[in-house]
């Protein structure tokens, strides 16, 4: 049989190390393994990952998670234990013994439990060089200084407070301590909304002057996380800030532009006590400068995840968009229908964004959704519950305060 040319290139490309590797299989089929592979371990050259491997432990760096709940547990602790460049070695919680329990499972030394009373002394533990709040909306605005009082960088949780003056607290006192801010505004990461996003800003998807946007989920009063997300002095809203937050941000990024002009409204059913205190049902219209529009949604009902990017070539559909895994990208228009899959899976958002963060710590490198960012969006957020109870449509200035307000 012939070799096929490419293949004979590649078998002579060998060389002396082929041959040598067919005398040891000689030897070893000799000795016993008659199949001409080694029957015992043997030392092997250094394999090519498809992914780069992690940092050696000393040069990773060192983040405290504060707030031990649902989503910390089941995502940030995983995320930090597959990052590159970061890991977990400090946790703060207002109960010790959940402390240590997770603590024994991520191999957290006891001496670097803290409360939330005591996170002062997360200044003498040199370990540590970011802190990640990963608490109730309240909170985030008097954690987050406590950590740069304390020294360290900080990496908050989105919404990133509950009012524009917190957040401009939180910015103040990162300059203050010249410490970093970043907000975890993870779908930036995300591989799939990654893949649109390229795919807008090349123009394969045409022109795109219109977008729509859909955050919804199930509110139970039986879970704890989802307790406090009914009381409007902890939360800060409703559904729009829970989840609708997703929706502004993301339509934001795809643009590369902000809202000048925004309407909306609001809904809160009367006979269900979930909504005494935060909206249900919050929709809204955007009027962007280049002349695009959006419309988004947001509740507490089923669950959906979804953004829409209209093309006049084709139509992107995220669905899910943002949900902790299994988001999906489909191309479409009246003839055809494409899932564009991606090497990554959604996973990849959450070490993404905690390994940018730990680099521009580390490198100085710029981060790319600041505490700016974060303020933008409170602000933008400010605006839409205005217009819903106004009902009426507010122009914005280019920092998404009301104009003439």
């Amino acid at each position: 049989m012939r070799i096929p040319s490419h293949s004979r290139r590649l078998f002579l490309a060998g060389g002396a190390a082929g041959l040598g590797a067919a005398i040891a299989g000689s030897r070893a089929a000799a000795q016993g393994g008659g199949s001409g592979i080694p029957t015992g371990p043997v030392g092997r050259p250094e394999p090519k990952l498809e992914a780069e491997p992690p940092l050696p432990l000393d040069r990773q760096v060192g983040w405290a998670v504060v707030g031990l709940g649902d989503y910390a547990q089941g995502y940030v602790l995983p995320a930090l234990a597959r990052g590159r460049r970061s890991r977990a070695v400090a946790l703060v919680s207002g109960s010790a013994e959940k402390a240590k329990g997770v603590a024994a499972r991520y191999g957290v030394k006891e001496a670097a439990l803290y409360g939330y009373d005591t996170m002062g002394r997360l200044a003498e533990n040199d370990a540590v060089s970011v802190v990640y709040i990963v608490t109730a909306n309240s909170t985030h605005a008097e954690l987050t200084v406590k950590a740069f009082e304390a020294g360290k960088h900080v990496f908050c949780e989105k919404p990133m407070a509950n009012s524009p003056a917190e957040c401009q607290r939180m910015i103040d006192a990162a300059k203050a301590a010249g410490r970093k801010l970043m907000i975890a505004y993870r779908a930036h990461w995300e591989p799939h909304n990654l893949r649109a996003k390229e795919m807008l800003d090349a123009g394969e998807l045409g022109q795109v002057w219109f977008a729509t946007s859909d955050h919804h989920r199930p509110l139970d009063p039986a879970l704890p996380r989802d307790q406090w997300r009914m009381k409007r002095s902890v939360a800060g809203g409703g559904s729009l800030v829970d989840i609708g937050i997703y929706s502004l941000n993301g339509l934001q990024w795809f643009f590369g532009e902000r809202p000048n002009a925004v309407a909306a409204s609001m809904q809160a059913p009367p006979d269900d006590a979930r909504f005494a205190e935060v909206e249900n049902v919050f929709t809204a219209e955007l009027s962007f400068p280049s002349g695009r529009r959006a419309t988004i949604s947001s509740g507490y009902m089923a669950n959906k995840k979804r953004i829409d990017l209209w093309g006049d070539r084709l139509v992107a559909t995220l669905d899910p968009a943002t949900a902790y895994q299994g988001n999906r990208l489909v191309v479409s228009n009246a003839k055809r229908a494409e899932e564009i899959l991606t090497k990554e899976t959604s996973a990849a958002q959450f070490t993404g964004e905690i390994d940018h963060f730990s680099q521009a710590v580390t490198e100085g490198t710029e981060i790319s959704t600041p505490g700016e960012m974060g303020l933008r969006d409170v602000r933008l957020i400010e605006a839409l519950y205005r217009a819903a109870r106004e009902r009426r449509w507010l122009d914005l200035n280019p920092d998404m305060t009301v104009r003439g307000a």
